[in-house]
């Protein structure tokens, strides 16, 4: 089988590479080889490859740029979806595509079903809603994964972020009234091949399922998390976790708003493949310290 896969540089799509070559041939492209706004490259990109899977990694994530470069965030989380998923249809492949929370409203305590209504609070999160309804309207057969809070050594994170803070500074002001759980993409990308190598001997499969870390925290929790890691690794970081200062969102206002409940229940993906996920922790303390060379 071969798959073809976008976004081959981004967190998920590194971990991708790896976790599907088991499955088949790999081909992994990423931004320099095609780009994702050009609606015509992407579907010849198919026809030449001839996959019998697509995995989408690719995605436009500047949450805020969003807001303004409407139609660059549009042309790649929406359309392109939309484009590959009706090549996948033409060619009975499958489309492994993943989306995000934000596609709810973040309102409530409760972790999101699949199946709960949609309102995305912001221009990213209606272009991730858009370019899952384009997958379904095609009728190919697809997985499309919901995930949130995505973490890897490689790239940029939240984590690092705090690091690099908590070198710099003595005190950190960190936000704890958006929960969710960190999620990895080496978590991601293992999921990923294992419902791939179900969905070829069950087709009924085909569907939307969520796919997170197990448990849940707030970034503030999470910052404390992290650091307290840190110092335990000897990392030269002079904030303590007692300095780590809990401030509510409106104290740091951004151009797009975020969902205060990011939390997504994982059971229909569960009880479907027969999953265990792992505590949101493994996943940090791994990459942790993988970052620091451990």
């Amino acid at each position: 089988m071969k798959i073809l896969l976008l976004g081959k540089n981004g967190q998920v799509g590194w971990e991708l590479q790896r976790a599907l070559a088991p499955l088949g041939e790999v081909v992994a492209l990423g931004s320099a080889q095609l780009d994702l706004a050009d609606t015509a490259a992407l579907a010849a990109a198919v026809d030449e490859h001839a996959p019998g899977v697509i995995a989408n990694a690719a995605a436009y994530t500047a949450v805020d740029r969003a807001e303004t470069e409407t139609a660059q965030a549009a042309a790649i989380n929406a359309v392109a979806p939309g484009v590959l998923a009706r090549e996948a249809a033409a060619r009975g492949a499958w489309l492994l595509h993943f989306s995000s929370d934000y596609v709810f409203d973040g309102q409530g305590t409760r972790p999101w079903r699949e199946t709960d209504p949609t309102a995305p609070l912001n221009a990213y999160g209606r272009g991730k809603l858009d370019g899952e309804e384009a997958i379904r309207a095609s009728g190919c057969r697809h997985l499309i994964l919901r995930t949130s809070w995505v973490h890897s050594a490689r790239g940029g994170n939240f984590a690092k972020t705090m690091l690099r803070f908590a070198r710099e500074r003595e005190r950190l002001s960190v936000v704890d009234d958006q929960h969710g759980a960190p999620t990895g993409a080496e978590l991601l990308a293992d999921v990923s091949a294992h419902v791939l190598r179900e969905a070829g001997r069950r087709p009924e499969v085909s569907g939307t399922y969520h796919v997170a870390a197990g448990g849940e925290t707030t970034w503030h929790g999470y910052a404390r998390h992290v650091i307290e890691f840190a110092r335990a690794a000897g990392q030269p970081v002079t904030v303590a976790p007692a300095d780590i200062v809990a401030v509510p969102s409106s104290a740091f206002p951004t151009p797009a708003r975020r969902p205060a409940n990011s939390r997504l229940d994982t059971t229909r993906l569960r009880d479907t493949f027969g999953l265990v996920l792992p505590d949101w922790r493994a996943g940090v303390d791994r990459m942790l310290a993988e970052v620091f060379g451990g």
